[in-house]
C-alpha cells in the first residue's frame, strides 16, 4: 500500500458500505453533476484564455504545448500559471502570486531553466526551446486496485515519477518570475496516449506542429483529461498534474514528485510565506453513478472507472466522468471570486484537507455533497461529531499537495461563498 502520507488510511468498512447503500436508493437522475456536459465550453468561461478549446463531450482541455530539453532529451510541457500579473496576462494563463513563495526553504522546488537562444532561421516566431534540469519518467505502469468498498484501495502505484531534479515550477535564469510548467510527455514520438508509457496519465491526444510556411505559425497542442469539482457553490473544471503523495498521484492520474512536500508550508494557506491554497476531498462520501449526493474518493474509485487507463477510446470512462464520476472536490480561492483578496490568493498548489464522515453522520444521512469551502469550515468547527480528518484525526492539513491548475467554470463563475465562516473556524 503506497498511500503513505494519507494517514491513517483505514476507513471503517461499514462506513463506506453504508454510503453505497444510500446511493442505491438515491439513483434517480440521469447525471450526478450539474450544467453543460457536451459540446465546447464558451471561451468566456475559461480562466486560462490560452486554452485552444474545452471539449465537454470528450472531457478534455486543449492547451498549447511547448518543447524543452532535459539532459539532451526532448520533453513537452504546458504553461498554466505565472507569478507576475503582467506576464500571466501576456501569456493568457492564470495569475498566481503565491508562486513567488514556492522556493522558500526549498531550493529544489523551483527549478532554474535556461532559454536556448535560437537563430532567426531556427525560430521566425514562437516560444524558444528551454533547457530544464529534470523530468518525469512515465514508463511505470499505473496500478489502482479497488478495496472491498472502493476506498481504501488495495494497491496504488503511480504511472509517472519525477526524478530528483524535476519540479513543475520553473524560473528562467535571469528572471524572478515563477511559472507552473508541468511536463506532460517525453521523447520525440510516437506518443502513447492509451497506456501512457511516455505521456502523463491524463494525456488523451498530442499534436506536434510541422514547420510553418513563410509568414505562418503552427501550434503544437495536447489534450488533457479534465477534473470536475466545485468552488463557492459553482461547478468548475481543472486539471491535475503532480502530487507529493504516491497514492494521491495514482488517484489523480498525475506524476509523483516527492520533493513537492517541502513547498511552503503545511497548513499555511493564506498565511505569511505560504505558496499553498486548500482543496477539500472527502474519503467516504456517498457513492452511485447517478446519485446527486455522490462525492469523494470512494465514489471516484467505484463510479469513475479509476482503475482503468484513460484514453479517448475508453468511452465508458469518459462518460462516467462527464456525468460526475470524479471525486468532486471543493476548492478554496478561485480567480473569479468577487473579493480581490481571495481571487489574488489563488494558487494551483492545493493542500488537501481530507474529510472523513463519521458513522453518526452516515447513519443520520448527513454525509451529503459539499460545494462550498466556508460551509465545510463551519461544519468542521461546529460538528466534529460528523466530520473529522482521516481515521478520526483532527480536521485540517494532512501534508498532501496536488498541483491542480484551474481551467474555468461550467455555467456561472464562482464569485461569493455560500456561507459566512464561523469566528472559530479554520477560515
Amino acid at each position: 500500500m503506497t498511500m503513505a502520507l494519507v494517514v491513517p488510511l483505514a476507513v471503517g468498512g461499514g462506513a463506506v458500505a453504508a454510503t453505497h447503500t444510500q446511493a442505491q436508493a438515491a439513483e434517480t437522475s440521469a447525471s450526478s453533476f450539474p450544467g453543460q456536459k457536451s459540446g465546447l465550453l464558451p471561451a468566456e468561461n475559461l480562466t486560462i484564455r490560452s486554452a485552444l478549446q474545452v471539449d465537454l463531450t470528450r472531457e478534455t482541455v486543449r492547451l498549447p504545448l511547448f518543447k524543452a530539453t532535459v539532459k539532451g532529451e526532448t520533453v513537452w510541457y504546458v504553461i498554466t500559471e505565472a507569478s507576475d500579473p503582467g506576464i500571466a496576462a501576456d501569456l493568457d494563463v492564470n495569475h498566481a502570486a503565491k508562486l513567488n513563495n514556492v522556493g522558500i526553504g526549498c531550493a529544489t522546488c523551483v527549478q532554474t531553466a535556461t532559454v536556448v537562444a535560437p537563430t532567426p532561421e531556427a525560430n521566425r516566431f514562437g516560444t524558444a526551446v528551454i533547457d530544464r534540469p529534470g523530468a518525469p519518467d512515465f514508463s511505470p505502469t499505473r496500478v489502482l486496485e479497488p478495496g472491498p468498498d472502493g476506498f481504501p484501495p488495495a494497491k496504488a502505484q503511480p504511472g509517472g515519477v519525477g526524478d530528483a531534479d524535476y519540479s513543475p515550477f520553473i524560473r528562467l535564469a535571469g528572471s524572478p518570475v515563477v511559472y507552473n510548467a508541468p511536463i506532460v510527455a517525453t521523447g520525440d514520438g510516437p506518443f502513447d496516449v492509451v497506456h501512457h508509457t511516455n505521456t502523463e496519465d491524463r494525456v488523451l491526444g498530442i499534436h506536434i506542429a510541422p514547420p510553418a510556411g513563410p509568414g505562418k505559425f503552427n501550434q503544437s497542442w495536447v489534450d488533457l483529461l479534465l477534473v470536475k469539482g466545485f468552488d463557492a457553490g459553482q461547478a468548475i473544471l481543472y486539471i491535475s498534474t503532480e502530487s507529493n503523495d504516491p497514492g494521491t498521484a495514482t488517484l489523480e492520474r498525475s506524476t509523483y514528485v516527492p520533493a513537492l512536500s517541502q513547498i511552503a508550508y503545511n497548513g499555511g494557506d493564506d498565511a505569511l510565506g505560504s505558496a499553498r491554497e486548500r482543496i477539500f476531498p472527502f474519503l467516504n462520501g456517498q457513492t452511485g453513478a447517478n446519485n446527486p449526493q455522490a462525492q469523494g474518493i470512494a465514489h471516484l474509485i467505484l463510479d469513475g472507472h479509476a482503475s482503468e487507463d484513460a484514453s479517448a477510446g475508453n468511452t465508458a470512462l469518459i462518460d462516467a466522468l462527464r456525468n460526475g464520476g470524479d471525486a468532486l472536490n471543493v476548492q478554496g480561492d478561485f480567480p473569479t471570486l468577487a473579493d480581490p483578496r481571495h481571487a489574488e490568493a489563488y494558487s494551483p498548489i492545493w493542500e488537501a484537507q481530507f474529510g472523513q464522515w463519521t458513522d453518526k453522520a452516515i447513519k443520520l444521512g448527513l454525509n451529503k455533497r459539499q460545494i462550498d469551502e466556508n460551509q465545510i469550515f463551519n461544519l468542521a468547527a461546529s460538528r466534529p461529531d460528523l466530520i473529522t480528518g482521516p481515521g478520526g484525526a483532527p480536521y485540517g492539513a494532512q501534508g498532501v499537495i496536488i498541483n491542480c491548475p484551474v481551467i474555468g467554470f461550467i455555467d456561472q463563475a464562482p464569485t461569493d461563498n455560500l456561507a459566512t465562516p464561523l469566528p472559530d473556524s479554520q477560515h
